[in-house]
């Protein structure tokens, strides 16, 4: 009997522990979380990345963490997400740091053109890379975690060949995505994602840079015909919090929300949305009146090769910042060599 009994006060003090941990958490003041972001409600991402987390936060707090959601631009536009945490109009948003175009010129490296295919294992190798640069980069907001997902070019009329971009008016995706068009001789519209349709219906733009699904969602279908079969572009976004916010909340609630922004829900957001995106090529394809435009291997290499001088603008405006550009980029090459997502 006396053997047992370490081992058996082992099971005592785990069990006391668990017991005091789950009542620290029960006895917690319930905090209300205001998550902002501007898709719509029903949007793929709010089912299977915005709702799920904020499931999971509640659940795992048991219910002193309330998420209320936020959707549709309801606290602030599109391009203000990031400032919106800092300031505290919300507590966490889903920021796009590409619509603020020179900011976050070491995030921009996740949207460099043909960098990155895959949604999900890029998303993972992303976070991943970013954290350490986040602490300087974002430091005025709490860094959740990072995502990406993957798209093309959709236009009135086909596009081949990136000879053809120039003179086009083009609703980019994000400030390396403008860089891009505008070394191909294109004239940047810039509006955000929830704007484009009307940009594209008046005549404003010419074509956009989008994911696939979304394109759907968006209602930009009905302003859209032709869907360039390559996977030209990734967008970076980032969950960011408001330091205050997350300063008063008590360590069990901390853990909780710790928890939740970690590398491992930056990869199953980024997969989930990711591949829900990518399905949309096939409802479009299936749709009368649309076109999937196949390009050859060849074709590819040209926009490729037309993408070289986006990369050494990258690497500037990098340099600048005071981070190593060449160290920074080779570091997120093998994160995505790593994890397959090229």
């Amino acid at each position: 009997m006396r053997a047992h009994l370490p081992f058996c006060a082992k099971l005592l003090v785990t069990a006391a522990a668990a017991s005091l941990a789950g009542a620290t958490l029960a006895q917690d003041k319930t905090v209300e979380l205001k998550f902002a972001h501007w898709l719509p409600p029903t949007h793929s991402l709010a089912k299977t990345g915005f709702e799920p987390w904020a499931r999971s936060v509640e659940a795992a707090s048991k219910g002193s963490i309330k998420v209320a959601l936020f959707p549709a631009q309801q606290l602030g536009k599109a391009a203000d997400h990031y400032d919106m945490a800092r300031d505290g109009i919300a507590d966490v948003t889903w920021a796009n740091p590409g619509y603020q175009a020179g900011r976050f010129p070491v995030f921009a490296a996740g949207e460099l053109p043909f960098l990155i295919g895959k949604p999900g294992p890029g998303s993972a190798a992303l976070d991943a890379w970013y954290r350490k640069y986040a602490a300087a980069e974002m430091k005025d907001v709490k860094f959740c975690f990072a995502h990406l997902h993957v798209g093309t070019m959709h236009s009135k009329k086909p596009i081949t060949e990136p000879s053809q971009i120039k003179g086009m008016k083009i609703r980019s995706s994000n400030g390396t995505n403008a860089a891009f068009m505008s070394a191909l001789g294109a004239t940047n519209v810039q509006v955000s994602a929830p704007e484009a349709r009307d940009a594209l219906e008046k005549g404003v733009a010419d074509a956009l840079a989008f994911p696939w699904d979304s394109v759907i969602s968006f209602g930009i279908d009905k302003a859209v015909k032709y869907h360039s079969d390559m996977r030209m572009y990734a967008s970076d976004f980032a969950w960011v919090m408001n330091k205050g916010w997350y300063d008063k909340l008590s360590a069990g609630q901390k853990k909780v929300i710790d928890d939740h922004c970690n590398n491992e829900w930056a990869a199953k957001v980024g997969a989930a949305w990711g591949d829900f995106e990518d399905s949309g090529k096939d409802k479009l394809e299936k749709t009368a009146g649309h076109t999937i435009v196949k390009l050859t291997p060849a074709q590819v290499d040209m926009w490729k090769k037309a993408a070289e001088p986006v990369y050494t603008q990258w690497a500037d405006a990098v340099t600048k910042s005071g981070v190593n550009s060449q160290q920074a980029l080779g570091e997120l090459r093998k994160e995505i060599d790593s994890r397959k997502a090229n």
